[in-house]
């Protein structure tokens, strides 16, 4: 990314001046009508309704995970989207990926961070098919304050550096700092759903800060 530079101090009778990095305009990934930017099964799995990027079916189990990932990468970021996570059945959750990446076997699945939605998952970051395993996740009193089941939930969702924070609906969630340093701070962003339930994942205003 390339930053503009603003002045922050200045010579001004000899004063010294200094400058620091501004943030580039928010970038707006879906379009509301079409797959542009987007990569991923929209044949079976993924449709635009709406204005919304949807997911899955209410009528049939979803076989396996599916996700539509972005076709560019990013890094430091603040990511700004909605929800809707409706279930008819079996295991109802779904999931934002970010600086991710497409496993080659199976070819279905990602690995990397997830920003979590469902049940005993919500507003919870885990670590898809790498450590396979919740990171951080906060206070079931809190979720369920902030929560608004079956309708349109605010997600936010804020790298820098080695530190992840989410949030829903303006609720903070999770405050996590990686303790490996090796593992990977860019890559994709992607919208998941999950398999083994009769599950519809809605997302749409998604916009990403480049930080």
């Amino acid at each position: 990314m390339r930053n503009a530079w603003v002045i922050a101090a200045g010579i001004v009778a000899g004063a010294f001046f200094a400058f620091v990095p501004r943030s580039a305009a928010p970038v707006a990934l879906f379009d509301g009508k079409t797959f542009r930017g987007w990569s991923g099964d929209t044949v079976r799995t993924w449709r635009i309704q709406d204005g919304a990027l949807v997911g899955g079916s209410l009528r049939d189990t979803v076989p396996h995970n599916e996700f539509l990932s972005t076709t560019a990468s990013y890094g430091d970021f603040e990511l700004r989207l909605q929800f809707k996570l409706l279930g008819a059945g079996g295991f109802i959750n779904a999931g934002v990926q970010f600086r991710s990446q497409r496993l080659q076997d199976p070819a279905y699945e990602m690995i990397g961070y997830q920003a979590d939605l469902g049940e005993n998952f919500w507003a919870s970051l885990y670590d898809e098919s790498r450590r396979n395993k919740t990171l951080a996740k906060p206070d079931p009193a809190v979720v369920a304050k902030a929560l608004r089941p079956d309708d349109w939930n605010d997600y936010r969702i804020r790298c820098e550096g080695r530190r992840i924070r989410l949030w829903l609906n303006g609720t903070p969630t999770v405050d996590y700092t990686e303790p490996d340093k090796t593992i990977a701070r860019t890559g994709l962003v992607a919208l998941q759903v999950h398999g083994g339930g009769k599950v519809e994942v809605s997302y749409r205003n998604l916009t990403l800060q480049p930080l």
